[in-house]
């Protein structure tokens, strides 16, 4: 299983638990694409699944990134040790 983080824009974002994971979806109208991972957290004081992390497709790499620094604190799975 994986953790899955959607990242619809800024300040939105949505988690879920997939099986699998496709190169491109359409979550709630949108087309995201696979951005980063799955990688495997570190233990900490339980274990985690492997998360990875979906954007919208049209997203520059540079644009992605930003949206993913200002989300960093607000989403658990994003600010994990690798």
């Amino acid at each position: 299983m994986y953790a899955v983080i959607l990242l619809q824009g800024q300040s939105r974002y949505a988690r879920e638990r997939w099986e699998q994971l496709p190169a491109l979806v359409d979550y709630q109208g949108q087309s995201l694409s696979l951005r980063a991972g799955p990688r495997q957290p570190l233990p900490t004081d339980h274990v985690w699944d492997p998360v990875a992390v979906y954007a919208p497709d049209e997203l520059t790499e540079e644009e992605f990134q930003e949206i993913y620094a200002l989300n960093r604190h607000k989403i658990t799975e994003l600010d994990l040790k690798y």
